[in-house]
């Protein structure tokens, strides 16, 4: 049994958390601060939350119900060691790391079905979903001029991409221009401490209000409140995060 969530139950500087233990039915590595970009992640509509299994290669797919979390179904990641998954309407791409490599899922009636197809090479870049849902590089790789570009977060609206630079505990700002690629918009937008490392993954409240990003190595979670011009304001820091935490949703 692994720590599959570190939920926020309101948004905003009040916001308290909480850790809710539940089974995915796979493993985890057994090393603590999963390096990946959204190991668990919330569907927009809160009804599904998704979680990988890095050592046993598996997607696991949880129901949300107001009384807590019922596993709906696990399936093979496609590949070796996925870290991070990615969730659309009923589109779910999953990256794995061990072989380097992105698979496609749609969700429906509870269950994961991978898509034919889908599998393609990883890279750090902005990608295309089409109706079949095939994947079509807009842009590649964007340097942030900072350290250790990995986790990524986008506004609601679709506008803004917020990344979190584990190397030196700062957040950068990306645009989204209107062709769909991306541009630098400000290497530094926020901070959980420049300068130190400790800053993972991140999360988008449901409102699209607020940023959240977990300081691992501080054991704390910080927010911002987000802008409409993808600029962000330091709303508070929270502490009491478990020293495995490996990943967040926020709702």
């Amino acid at each position: 049994m692994r720590w599959l969530r570190y939920r926020m139950r309101d948004s905003g500087p009040r916001a308290a958390g909480s850790r809710v233990p539940d089974s995915t039915g796979g493993r985890g590595t057994g090393v603590p601060h999963l390096a990946s970009a959204g190991s668990v992640i919330l569907s927009d509509d809160g009804r599904w939350l998704l979680v990988v299994n890095a050592g046993s290669d598996e997607l696991s797919l949880f129901a949300v119900h107001p009384d807590g979390l019922r596993l709906a179904d696990r399936a093979g990641s496609g590949g070796s060691k996925p870290t991070s998954v990615a969730v659309r309407d009923t589109l779910v791409y999953l990256l794995n790391n061990g072989t380097p490599s992105i698979s496609g899922f749609t969700v429906a009636d509870g269950k994961l079905t991978e898509l034919g197809g889908s599998t393609g090479a990883a890279a750090a870049s902005c990608y295309a979903v089409s109706g079949a849902g095939e994947l079509t590089m807009v842009s590649g790789s964007i340097g942030d001029t900072r350290t250790e570009v990995c986790w990524v977060a986008l506004t609601k609206d679709d506008r803004f991409a917020h990344m979190t630079n584990f190397g030196d505990g700062t957040v950068s700002c990306y645009e989204i221009t209107a062709d769909r690629s991306l541009r630098l918009h400000e290497p530094v937008a926020g901070s959980t401490g420049q300068g130190q490392k400790g800053i993972r993954d991140e999360a988008i409240s449901g409102d699209g209000r607020y940023l959240y990003a977990i300081d691992a190595d501080a054991q704390k979670l910080c927010g911002w409140a987000v802008g409409q011009g993808g600029q962000i304001k330091p709303v508070g820091e929270f502490g009491g995060v478990p020293d495995t935490v490996a990943g967040l949703a926020a709702s």
